[in-house]
């Protein structure tokens, strides 16, 4: 079996609302860490603690942990609506791989980003680079479906990714939205995209500008 087929050889389809479990632990964390505020300092990534501490294990716990109740809501609002449809397109055991991979690579992304320009004293924190992640993947499955901003705008799946790349860049550029990890959200498209190349074979971006 060449390399190729490794990467591309699928995981057990299942049905286990992984969705919902990854949720679950998301309010599990945010529970606990408001109970014990300190906690967060173990979970988020800062560049400093992974180098001078060995803090490696923060550039997977940080898309755990979340910084307010809002930003909880808005990620996990994002994870059901995408994740419920892309879990049951390709099944909980490969989804849960794209999540974590996903996110993980995002932390890294980040963490070499934020050591790289001297930004020592940022907590990354959040699931937001694989939720972005997770809507690239929707789109890539389902370009055509709607997708409603503020519940009132409609636009299709794959223009609302572009459409977020493109303000992600601008508000990277010119500093906008203070305390977003723009770079993280536009790690987690990169990543997703870079998934689908290697797993699937398939080129999601190359086909929206076919349309």
């Amino acid at each position: 079996m060449t390399l190729k087929q490794h990467l591309r050889r699928p995981l057990p389809y299942a049905s286990l609302n992984m969705t919902l479990i990854l949720i679950a632990v998301n309010l599990g964390v945010f529970l606990l860490t408001n109970l014990n505020r300190d906690l967060v300092v173990y979970l988020a990534m800062n560049p400093v603690f992974v180098i001078q501490e060995g803090f490696l294990w923060t550039l997977f716990t940080y898309m755990f942990a979340h910084a307010s109740l809002s930003h909880l809501f808005f990620n996990m609002l994002g994870l059901f609506f995408f994740g419920t449809q892309v879990e049951r397109t390709i099944g909980s055991w490969e989804f849960l791989l794209f999540y974590l991979l996903t996110g993980f690579l995002s932390g890294m992304a980040s963490f070499l980003i934020f050591t790289l320009t001297g930004s020592q004293m940022v907590f990354l924190l959040g699931a937001s680079g694989a939720v972005y992640g997770v809507l690239f993947a929707f789109a890539a499955f389902y370009p055509d479906a709607q997708v409603y901003i503020f519940g009132i705008l409609p636009i299709r799946s794959f223009m609302l990714v572009l459409l977020y790349t493109g303000m992600e860049i601008y508000s990277q550029l010119t500093g906008g939205g203070g305390g977003v990890a723009h770079l993280t959200h536009l790690a987690g498209f990169g990543f997703a995209y870079l998934f689908f190349l290697v797993r699937f074979g398939k080129n999601p971006v190359q086909e929206w500008f076919r349309r």
